[in-house]
């Protein structure tokens, strides 16, 4: 598809998913260069160092090699946060709107590229989902800044607050687990209000824009499609197992929940039960926890959140549709069912992809990370490697010890991660169909 024209007689060939990669490749750059500016850190920083924190920015993963709080000026710490809102809005949203303020409508080749970067399989709808991505960001952060604002201005003063209160809100509602305290928001861990605050612009803001477009709309739950249904009945389940077996597993661990009272413990064990569908804060040490809980945030980490949203992971609707899958062959059930509604085979094969592709992977990442890490334990290697491939941020404290060579896959890693693993499959192997069908053959699976 012809999306780039340089002149009447000269056209480059990109596909969506080649113009998206480029986009955010050049963003990451972008944002490389202004970190390196001699006023945007307190000390010179090298360029791995930069290329990192703009990469995890842009991605809205949160990995960190440099403190943000006290490595980075105010300029600097705009610098992230603005590129933590453009890479979780993404650039093709804004483009979009752009375009349609100077156009008034989208051409097929800039409808298809909206289609890919926001997820629809409607081109009809891109526009108006373009505009509700930014209409209901702007919304609920603003709403998270005026709460973040009065909930620090006693113990900061009102003009440090409310930038407290702004640099978080984008940090939080881009699910990007960016902080400018040095121990993420251990120092909050009882505090109840920021907490709630930070975690509800996090679960909104991985819920997914088409899932808050339709609850907006229909405000019923019999009248919400079957997408939404799924997204909010699979977070709310999750995250309370997440939150049970957290607090069962940590309760009694002296680094961890034990020193704490009941309310601090219940707090602290919501936060680290929902940050790791892709926020990457953190109000314990995350390395201090139980290998079970480990295991356990690894796989949280791995599903993420809802398709078209700020959330990474192989998101939460892949996830449901493997295990429905799942149930569907044990069964021995001819289709796919929820909610009185069936799933298509194509739907069902997508879900596979992307759970083979981010699989491999993280395979694969972990693999090369533990050949030249050769000290490195492997648990903490794993969770870094998970932790890029799908965004989230949380740490173990291996990524700041990496070698640069390691540091640059973890880079590639988070690069892929946002992207999608799909997107990114499309980028290296742009399918071709064929005419010729073949005959069915039997292999032997189990």
């Amino acid at each position: 598809m012809k999306l780039l024209t340089i002149s009447k007689k000269y056209t480059v060939d990109l596909s969506p998913p080649s113009v998206l990669a480029i986009g955010f490749l050049l963003l990451m750059l972008f944002g490389t260069l202004l970190l390196k500016l001699p006023f945007a850190t307190q000390h010179a920083i090298s360029w791995i160092e930069a290329l990192f924190t703009a990469t995890s920015a842009v991605t809205i993963t949160g990995l960190v090699v440099v403190d943000t709080g006290t490595t980075f000026t105010v300029f600097g710490q705009l610098v992230v946060a603005g590129l933590i809102q453009a890479g979780g809005l993404g650039f093709v949203t804004f483009a979009v709107l752009a375009a349609m303020s100077l156009a008034g409508k989208l051409g097929i080749g800039q409808k298809a590229l909206a289609q890919e970067a926001l997820g629809q399989t409607s081109l009809s709808k891109v526009g108006q989902v373009a505009k509700a991505v930014f209409v209901y960001s702007f919304f609920f952060e603003f709403i998270g800044f005026i709460l973040l604002t009065l909930t620090w201005q006693a113990e900061l003063g009102w003009l440090k607050a409310a930038y407290y209160g702004f640099f978080h809100t984008i940090s939080a509602f881009n699910n990007a687990g960016f902080a400018l305290f040095s121990d993420s928001l251990s120092s909050y861990v009882g505090h109840g209000w920021i907490k709630l605050i930070i975690s509800s612009l996090y679960i909104i803001g991985g819920i997914g824009f088409v899932v808050l477009m339709d609850i907006r709309q229909k405000q019923r739950w019999h009248k919400l499609q079957t997408n939404t249904k799924i997204i909010l009945s699979a977070t709310l389940i999750i995250n309370l197992v997440a939150f049970v077996l957290i607090w069962i597993l940590e309760a009694h661990n002296p680094a961890t929940l034990a020193p704490l009272t009941a309310h601090d413990q219940a707090l602290a064990a919501w936060f680290q039960a929902t940050v790791p569908r892709s926020s990457g804060f953190n109000s314990i040490q995350t390395g201090e926890m139980t290998d079970a809980s480990t295991v356990l945030t690894l796989l949280l980490m791995f599903i993420g959140g809802g398709s078209l949203s700020t959330a990474g992971g192989i998101k939460l609707g892949t996830f449901v549709v493997l295990l429905l899958a799942t149930r569907a062959f044990l069964r021995r059930q001819d289709e796919v069912r929820i909610f009185n509604r069936s799933i298509g085979q194509t739907q069902v094969m997508k879900a596979l992809a992307v759970t083979s592709i981010t699989m491999m992977m993280i395979f694969l990442g972990i693999f090369l990370i533990s050949a030249i890490e050769r000290d490195a334990d492997f648990l903490d290697v794993a969770f870094e490697v998970v932790s890029a491939v799908c965004t989230v941020g949380l740490s173990r404290g291996l990524t700041a010890e990496l070698s640069p060579i390691s540091q640059l896959l973890l880079i590639f890693m988070m690069f892929a991660g946002r992207l999608g693993p799909l997107t990114l499959a499309y980028f290296i192997a742009t399918p071709n169909k064929s005419r010729i069908k073949y005959s069915n053959t039997h292999i032997q699976i189990g």
